[in-house]
């Protein structure tokens, strides 16, 4: 007997010193430190910063390009001259150099629509950067969010198993003492051991639960050491009952990511359709220049000649035929048709989760509610038990079959008011609002 019970102050001493060390965090802390440190969140952000530099003018081509050049060339030649009348002229030392530096602007000035169409996409591709960013975020809120309360549940259970082992320890000793008195038989003692044993095991496997939730928090929230001893603030689960099918519905074909991510794409095929037709108009290119070219010749009547000063041109141009277009077009009209089919898929796929999850909370609120008025009834059948016991009216057995339903109560309920968080969790993502737990 003593060792049992000295097993099991030791086991909760453990506890209570290493909850000495525990760092209390609300949800909102999680989620701060999270937003900050999350590699896939920090990833996707740089991905976005890409996005964001590729949204120019310049990189859809619509501005000019200016380059500078400058050059040097020498010639050293032997060179004959046959006059029509006279004797023929041989130079072999004609040294001949040219030397050239100058600007060059070359300027795009219409394509079609092409470069437009370009520059659209690119500021398309930049906002469906951010919602890809915003993605991620709602996901990682998501998922820690639903950790964060998963600890709290297997705390409170770990907590729930405690005090079941505090039960099963009271019973022991009555069952040890009575049985010194010869009011218990053996059997009465072994049996009342043997739930304290297992009761005394499950609590210590349900300690590492708790321990494993705690590596996820820290793993999401980036943190350099995972086994951080970090404990939830919060001590009950807390479920919103005041959720509404209407408003989650309305938010959702209104403020769902994955739907707006949808939209952007449908603009990006439509865009590169208008790209792909631009082909069909003709183009107009502007080409000037500004340069200075020195010639100085080593024979004949002139020995040096330099020109200075700007030119401009016009080009334009139409591609008659290239083999490629009218097929490129009808690819890009499908492109367009399949993001829409995309877009609708979605749409539907999103309406059938919020359906399913809402009639699940809906049906886990019930449960709530129903566990509520069972854990009531079954700690006032445990209560009646524990008299009967101490009365000897009641055999060893019965008494651990009113403490076990009072257990099951209590892991009902528990259970229950985590599936619901779940639930709300997955209404709130599918409408666009998980980021309200920040706020909280």
């Amino acid at each position: 007997m003593k060792r049992y019970i000295l097993s099991t102050i030791l086991a909760l001493g453990l506890f209570v010193s290493a909850n000495a060390q525990e760092r209390v965090l609300s949800l909102k802390e999680c989620l701060e430190t999270g937003l900050q440190q999350n590699y896939d969140i920090l990833i996707e952000r740089n991905a976005q910063r890409i996005s964001d530099n590729n949204a120019t003018a310049a990189n859809a081509g619509m501005l000019p390009t200016l380059g500078l050049t400058a050059g040097y060339m020498g010639s050293a030649d032997r060179t004959e001259t046959t006059p029509v009348e006279g004797d023929k002229m041989v130079d072999n030392a004609a040294f001949d150099q040219t030397v050239d530096v100058g600007l060059s602007l070359n300027w795009t000035l219409f394509d079609g629509m092409r470069l437009r169409a370009n520059y659209n996409k690119l500021r398309e591709l930049q906002q469906k950067g951010e919602l890809q960013t915003r993605l991620t975020i709602e996901d990682f809120v998501a998922n820690l969010t639903a950790e964060y309360y998963n600890l709290i549940q297997q705390t409170l259970r770990l907590k729930n198993f405690r005090y079941a082992m505090a039960l099963s320890r009271e019973r022991l000793r009555i069952a040890e003492d009575r049985y010194q008195i010869g009011n218990f038989s053996r059997l009465d003692m072994l049996q009342a051991r043997v739930d304290f044993n297992a009761d005394s095991s499950q609590y210590m496997s349900q300690q590492e639960a708790v321990i494993a939730s705690r590596i996820r928090i820290n793993e999401l929230m980036a943190n350099k050491s995972l086994d951080d001893k970090c404990v939830a603030k919060d001590s009950v689960i807390g479920v919103n009952d005041a959720l509404k099918w209407d408003v989650l519905q309305a938010q959702m074909l209104e403020s769902n990511v994955s739907l707006l991510i949808a939209d952007r794409n449908t603009e990006i095929s439509m865009l590169d359709l208008k790209a792909v037709k631009a082909r069909n108009y003709p183009y107009l290119k502007l080409a000037a220049g500004y340069g200075y070219t020195l010639n100085r010749y080593g024979s004949g009547t002139t020995k040096t000649r330099g020109t200075l000063g700007p030119n401009v041109g016009l080009n334009l141009g139409f591609t008659i035929f290239d083999g490629n277009r009218r097929r490129e077009q009808r690819n890009a009209k499908i492109e367009v048709e399949n993001a829409q089919y995309t877009r609708e898929q979605i749409e539907l796929s999103l309406s059938a989760d919020l359906a399913t999850f809402w009639q699940a909370y809906l049906n886990n609120l019930e449960v709530v509610k129903l566990e509520q008025q069972n854990l009531i009834t079954a700690k006032e059948n445990y209560n009646i038990a524990m008299e009967r016991y101490l009365l000897r009216e009641l055999s060893g057995i019965d008494m651990r079959e009113a403490q076990k339903s009072l257990l099951d109560a209590e892991e009902r309920i528990l259970t229950a008011e985590y599936n619901t968080k779940l639930c709300e969790i997955s209404l709130m993502q599918i409408s666009g609002n998980i980021l309200s737990y920040l706020n909280e």
